[in-house]
């Protein structure tokens, strides 16, 4: 795991203990409310010792261990993705060159190269390894026949966060040294166990979500996937709260939007905002608690 190697001066960091790490938890779009948290330590001066990230997660967590400040984020998710226009022309240079590119690794109807698209969409600042960080981060990968959680902590850091962000089923599988990886939400939603005994406060942040709709009403097969393994996280996530408590665990209101609706980045912050206030309060507990 890397140290961290510089300070930013352009944030205020408070000096005093406790101590406190991060674990942002994956679920699509819905971890575009882990800007809100981003911004909250911002404010109130606190720079985590560690950072942890699976799916979107580890997205918003090397984003934050590059240097990025949540306001940062915020206005580049809001100037990429936030904007369709832009949004869709981003994709458009992350298609496929070719037949002979398209083609690679078989016909395979719905999935898309995620290392490509993120070379899109990804900003410069993020950095290419994690030896580069500012902040140590761990990066929760699955490898798929290994049947196990992988935790990437060195080497190239692109390719690791495009492993954790390959959902089943929407993005190919992401090859790292010969290993099959996806998604790293499957095996661990929300990595606050990878922090524990790390710092005095460890915060995850749950935006997996529940499955939404109208009870009685039968689901889409698309919203039945996706629903299912939700709950599925969820009773991971719940299992590990006991094993590895964290401090404070976060849940952003996120449950009424999908796992792709990345389009409505304005509306999810809005309507996750109430996070903020939230996690003050509990903050300030938890500082409390340490005097």
């Amino acid at each position: 795991m890397s140290e961290t190697s510089k300070a930013d001066p352009g944030l205020p960091v408070r000096s005093s203990e406790p101590t406190v790490a991060v674990a942002f938890g994956g679920g699509g779009a819905r971890g575009i409310a882990h800007i809100h948290v981003i911004e909250t330590l911002d404010a109130m001066g606190i720079r985590p010792v560690a950072i942890a990230g699976s799916s979107i997660g580890a997205i918003m967590g090397a984003a934050m261990a590059s240097g990025m400040s949540g306001e940062e984020i915020r206005a580049y998710t809001l100037e990429t993705i936030g904007k369709p226009t832009k949004a869709f022309s981003r994709m458009w240079q992350a298609r496929p060159r070719g037949v002979k590119d398209a083609m690679e690794g078989g016909l395979r109807l719905g999935q898309f190269n995620v290392e490509r698209i993120l070379d899109a969409f990804l900003p410069d600042t993020v950095a290419r390894n994690f030896e580069d960080l500012l902040i140590p981060a761990k990066i929760m990968v699955t490898d798929y026949y290994g049947h196990c959680e992988v935790v990437c902590t060195k080497g190239e850091l692109r390719p690791a966060i495009a492993a954790s962000a390959a959902i089943p089923a929407v993005f190919k599988p992401v090859v790292i040294d010969g290993t099959v990886m996806i998604d790293g939400g499957i095996f661990n939603p929300v990595p606050f166990d990878q922090l524990s005994g790390l710092a005095d406060i460890v915060i995850g942040v749950d935006v997996v979500g529940l499955p939404s709709g109208i009870p009685g009403q039968a689901p889409t097969t698309v919203d039945m996937m996706f629903g299912a393994s939700q709950l599925m996280m969820q009773s991971i996530i719940e299992m590990k709260r006991r094993a590895h408590p964290p401090q404070i665990l976060l849940r952003p209101e996120v449950h009424q939007f999908r796992v792709l609706d990345f389009l409505k980045a304005k509306e999810i912050l809005a309507e996750s905002k109430g996070v903020t206030e939230q996690l003050k309060q509990d903050l300030d507990a938890a500082f409390a608690f340490f005097k």
